[in-house]
């Protein structure tokens, strides 16, 4: 049985009992020490990532450098594992996740180092890493680390990727940002769809949470029956706007418990609380936001589809705190039927489905919340397009699929391409 989130309160007097229990973001950021320890598993609750996204993570400094050596005597070094994964962003909500993704999967490495800003000097305690100490970004320290996943601005991996790249260990860059994803030289990667030949690149991208979200359901479906026509509308949490984005509603959803007023939106353009915002990123010259496009531009690249493939979106930021949900309509150039894509997908990795009406079982955010796998249900023939035609409906973590998971997956792969 579902149980309601925290900030779902009813009014009158358990509105109060409601408020007096409730710890704002802000609140729990002011009050947190130095020293904090991760929880074990992977999947934070829907308030606690926002919460935990404002502390600082960190990483302990080795105190002697790794001697210069030649690329086969690195490879050989890291037969099966490598000394060091760096976190550059380590404090950001996707940060933290790369994090937790890293021991939850048990990654083959000796230390992880942790980097950031604002949080350098605070200090984690993690069961499998030890204790970590934040350390500022420098791309001698990155170059440290034969793997250093980022999880920061465009502008800022524009400027460092290359130049954390190569180094003595022939460090390799995960970037999450949009920066490089449509970089020619640039293979942009979902592991399970194109990561074969591409995971061992110096320089790999993370598609757009959106665009993985939606790609692992797409992409079974492309293989069997080509996608002809892509439509997409998409139902985006707060939590894609990283902790900020998350905090604001939170914190908006609790003011108006108390005061019965939701505050003037600064992070968001609009109130998001109690409120839907149908524009993610700026608005391009055909109308369409850069959100929307990015969906349309990843696809095509991940996929490798040609320009008589439309692909088209409208992305909307809605008042859930964490997983991004999407309804998909497809027009394929073959027939297509319900229960063999059913079939397909069961059989297809990274994705559940979830698939029962008759006793309301169905892809929902709070279900995805923290889960690998993207959850696909509604699946039933287009009135549209008919036998050439599917619509459904997926929900799925977009700081693990759509961001942290997938980027520490790619890593895995470049450690066994290092082999």
């Amino acid at each position: 049985m579902l149980s309601a989130p925290a900030f779902v309160a009813p009014t009158g007097p358990a509105r109060a009992a409601v408020v007096q229990g409730k710890v704002s973001i802000l609140q729990q950021s002011s009050a947190a020490t130095q020293s904090v320890q991760l929880p074990n598993g992977a999947a934070a609750t829907m308030v606690a990532g926002a919460a935990v996204a404002s502390m600082a993570l960190a990483s302990q400094r080795r105190n002697d450098k790794k001697p210069r050596a030649s690329r086969k005597a690195q490879v050989a070094m890291a037969a099966s594992k490598v000394g060091c994964v760096g976190i550059v962003g380590s404090s950001g909500a996707v940060g933290q996740e790369m994090l937790l993704c890293l021991e939850k999967r048990n990654f083959p490495t000796d230390r992880v180092r942790l980097f950031a800003k604002r949080a350098a000097g605070t200090t984690i305690k993690s069961e499998k890493f030890g204790d970590i100490v934040v350390e500022p970004f420098s791309i001698e320290s990155a170059q440290e680390c034969e793997i250093c996943l980022l999880a920061v601005s465009g502008d800022f991996s524009l400027e460092m990727s290359p130049k954390i790249t190569g180094g003595p260990l022939y460090t390799q860059v995960v970037d999450n940002s949009s920066a490089w994803r449509m970089d020619d030289n640039t293979p942009l990667v979902i592991p399970e769809i194109n990561g074969e030949g591409r995971v061992s690149a110096p320089l790999v991208a993370n598609p757009n949470c959106t665009t993985a979200i939606g790609a692992m359901a797409l992409y079974p479906i492309h293989q069997k029956y080509k996608l002809k026509n892509v439509i997409m509308s998409t139902y985006q949490a707060a939590s894609g706007a990283g902790a900020e984005g998350m905090a604001e509603l939170e914190n908006g959803l609790a003011t108006w418990v108390k005061d019965g007023a939701v505050p003037k939106a600064e992070f968001f353009a609009h109130q998001l609380p109690f409120n839907v915002i149908p524009q993610i990123d700026k608005f391009q010259e055909n109308g369409y936001t850069k959100e929307e496009m990015k969906v349309s531009w990843e696809l095509k690249k991940i996929f490798g589809l040609s320009d008589d493939v439309k692909v088209s979106c409208t992305a909307v930021r809605v008042p859930t705190l964490r997983a991004h949900s999407e309804s998909i309509v497809i027009e394929t150039e073959e027939p297509i039927n319900p229960d063999d894509v059913r079939e397909l997908l069961r059989n297809s990795p990274g994705v559940k489905v979830v698939d029962e009406p008759s006793s309301l079982k169905y892809p929902m955010p709070l279900n995805a919340t923290g889960q690998e796998d993207v959850e696909v249900g509604r699946i039933r023939q287009s009135i549209i397009f008919g036998d050439h035609g599917l619509e459904f409906f997926v929900s799925g973590d977009q700081l693990l699929r759509g961001a942290a998971l997938n980027a520490v997956i790619i890593a895995e792969g470049a450690v066994k391409a290092r082999a």
